[in-house]
């Protein structure tokens, strides 16, 4: 008899999905040794299965081209700003840590780091075309709005 993944797991495979990316998942889900636990769960073939059955994007490719952008809008930064408090860069230090996001690092003369990160706005547009929805920018929605209350205000005063 073929065992029923736990909710936990499918919730691993619903984080998996939307962003591609085990480590993340398996902590998004609870898992405690995240990177361990997503290497065990990927390496499972009721959990591979269930993924690809589930797995709403159409082709592999387009499904990694939103998993990076979804990555990118929502992904944490916690590990590139851990190297601020880091002293000493090794491999080792660096090797395990999930740097997606960072578009550039630089070390000055000082000994200061400067992160600079990729657009999140950016991305969560792409993410909306993709999609098919349209996103409106702040500016055109001001305007909008400006132009819905002289509208209702001319209406109120042609009324008086």
């Amino acid at each position: 008899m073929k065992k029923e993944l736990t909710s936990k797991e499918k919730l691993f495979c619903a984080y998996y999905c939307a962003g591609r990316n085990g480590r993340e998942a398996a902590a998004k889900s609870g898992y405690r040794f995240a990177e361990r636990s997503a290497e065990k769960l990927l390496r499972r073939k009721d959990i591979l299965s269930y993924i690809a059955k589930n797995d709403k994007t159409e082709k592999a490719g387009s499904a990694d081209i939103t998993a990076g952008y979804y990555r990118l809008a929502f992904g944490c930064v916690a590990d590139a700003v851990s190297l601020l408090f880091t002293d000493e860069f090794s491999e080792s230090n660096i090797e395990g840590l999930d740097l997606f996001n960072v578009s550039e690092i630089k070390r000055q003369k000082g000994g200061a780091i400067e992160i600079k990160f990729f657009d999140r706005l950016k991305a969560l547009e792409k993410l909306s075309e993709i999609n098919g929805k349209t996103v409106r920018s702040s500016q055109n929605s001001l305007y909008s709005a400006i132009e819905k209350s002289a509208s209702a205000l001319k209406e109120w005063e042609n009324n008086e």
